[in-house]
């Protein structure tokens, strides 16, 4: 793996990787890093392609670099349920897990940084600023599960959707700073309509009604502006 001529212990690759510090990656010392990289490789998907199959053999981790990936369940008989997105910086993959517990696809083009699984468990077990790193990701996706139950079980339709864009404002960029956001959405309205429990047409008259008040503007069908964020928090119900 070439060096930076500035750095000789850390890689070019992981130089330039925009999300280093806040991923997992930001736990290893400089040594480390270059350790890991040696195993690692970046890989690019498009929107639909499946990352991983629920149930197959676990045989790798991935850091989120840029995109959003959908977690989903499926029943016996083919009905399927999205239970999570993920954003950067997460790590796709349950630590120590000897198969998928749920399949893994691109919503939107993705592009990932693939850890072998052992690879990164050893590191793991040597690392304990690296294991306390993962453990917060678990917790705070444990705390955001926790919130998508009231969201899903107690809210009403439009305050589902308005929780929705949040929750895509909130993490496609997480330090942007001030009232205004700009995303395009990673689902469609189908899988939106899944996510939250509803109807396509259910979703379809919430954003429209969302549009008509003033909190959100929509391009194109899938761009979506938030002029001012407090005002879209304010339809959520909490």
């Amino acid at each position: 793996m070439r060096k930076d001529i500035h750095n000789s212990n850390i890689p070019v690759r992981c130089m330039s990787c925009e999300i280093r510090h806040k991923g997992v990656c930001g736990a290893l010392s400089a040594e480390e890093l270059l350790m890991l990289s040696a195993h690692t490789r970046l890989v690019n998907y498009q929107s639909g392609d499946e990352l991983a199959g629920e149930k197959m053999p676990a045989e790798s981790y991935a850091t989120v670099i840029r995109g959003v990936v959908k977690l989903t369940k499926r029943l016996e008989d083919g009905r399927q349920q999205i239970v999570g997105l993920q954003f950067a910086p997460d790590l796709l993959g349950r630590l120590n897990a000897n198969e998928n517990a749920v399949s893994v696809e691109a919503a939107s083009d993705v592009n990932l940084c693939r850890i072998p699984k052992a690879a990164l468990e050893r590191m793991v077990k040597s690392n304990p600023a690296l294991a306390e790193r993962l453990m917060a990701q678990a917790l705070r996706e444990l705390d955001e599960a926790r919130d998508w139950m009231v969201t899903l079980g107690r809210k009403t339709a439009a305050e589902k959707v308005a929780s929705f864009l949040l929750l895509i404002a909130t993490h496609l960029d997480p330090e942007t700073v001030g009232e205004k956001r700009r995303f395009e959405l990673p689902l469609s309205r189908a899988d939106i309509a899944d996510f939250l429990g509803l109807t396509v047409e259910t979703v379809s008259r919430q954003l429209s009604k969302l549009r008509t008040d003033g909190v959100i503007s929509i391009v194109a069908n899938r761009h979506i502006e938030v002029p001012k964020l407090s005002k879209l928090k304010a339809c959520c119900g909490s």
